[in-house]
């Protein structure tokens, strides 16, 4: 469980940990990233109340939350490592059950995951995610990544490869680590998906992947994109580099049709058509450029 700033949810994340009905020992590791809130009290109280089955991981200075999820996931000394950021939260009593079970079943998954509910934070609004299909192939993930983190639980040798062969610490660029974890898990072994919501996974107003600036919006969507064309490069010798990058492309250009200036739509545009020429031709790009004028005009 990593955190930062979560002393509002904390709390509620950790009991969801708690109430963990297993027949295995089940050790309880947060990464507290030096919290400007009260975060980092209300983690030590749980400690000193259960301190043979929490430990706490942090550090003299804040290091970043990639940084935190990944020494935290490698403090782990357990067989399977399951993720839960700190303002999400397990609803299933029987979540880590079933899916540790399913991981023993067969040595050559290496991960299995559920489905969530979707929360707005301050709003009623909650719908089940993924909507429709539960990929688990390297494909499907390349193109739309349905697994959601606080869902996941993966076996830890195969967590410490990832680690050791793709280095995502070298990949700056990249905004998140779960996305391009859980596709390499697809090309390396087996993902198994499980129905049933067991998590829920809260969108705050402001965070990595969800802002009220489309251009962080933007920004978050390019590096998924970016992750997906690495791969495809690893593994395919980028076989979908071009469906990649028109949807990178096209992406960009819808959240620029609701949001700024032509100036700044027609430059997006043009940098995507001077890095894959073929682009040129993608109607989209023209289609969204008329739906921005007619919104303009009719506002």
């Amino acid at each position: 469980m990593t955190t930062y700033n979560h002393s509002a949810y904390i709390a509620r994340a950790i009991e969801g940990v708690l109430m963990q009905r297993t027949e295995f020992e089940v050790e309880l590791l947060i990464g507290e990233d030096c919290s400007q809130d009260n975060t980092l009290a209300i983690v030590r109280e749980y400690v000193a109340k259960y301190p043979d089955r929490i430990r706490l991981i942090t550090a003299e200075r804040n290091v970043g939350m990639r940084e935190n999820y990944r020494r935290t996931a490698l403090a782990s000394r357990g067989r399977y490592v399951a993720y839960c950021d700190g303002d999400d939260c397990w609803v299933d009593k029987d979540k880590l059950q079933r899916q540790v079970e399913a991981l023993e079943a067969d040595n050559e998954i290496g991960m299995c995951y559920t489905r969530s509910e979707r929360r707005i934070e301050h709003s009623d609004k909650r719908w089940s995610y993924p909507k429709g299909e539960m990929l688990t192939h390297f494909e499907g993930l390349l193109f739309n990544n349905t697994v959601e983190n606080c869902t996941a639980v993966a076996r830890r040798e195969l967590i410490e490869r990832y680690y050791r062969e793709v280095q995502p610490e070298k990949h700056p660029e990249w905004l998140t680590d779960d996305a391009p974890m859980w596709i390499w898990f697809s090309a390396e072994s087996r993902i198994v998906a499980l129905e049933g919501v067991t998590a829920v996974h809260y969108l705050l107003q402001e965070s990595v992947s969800q802002s009220d600036n489309y251009r962080k919006r933007i920004a978050f969507c390019d590096s998924l994109v970016d992750i997906s064309l690495w791969f495809d490069n690893r593994y395919c010798n980028g076989k979908f580099a071009a469906k990649l990058l028109r949807k990178r492309m096209e992406v960009a250009l819808w959240v620029l049709s609701y949001n700024g200036s032509f100036g700044e739509y027609f430059s997006r545009w043009w940098s995507d058509v001077k890095r894959t020429p073929r682009l040129l031709i993608n109607l989209a790009g023209y289609g969204l450029a008329v739906k921005k004028v007619w919104r303009k005009r009719n506002s």
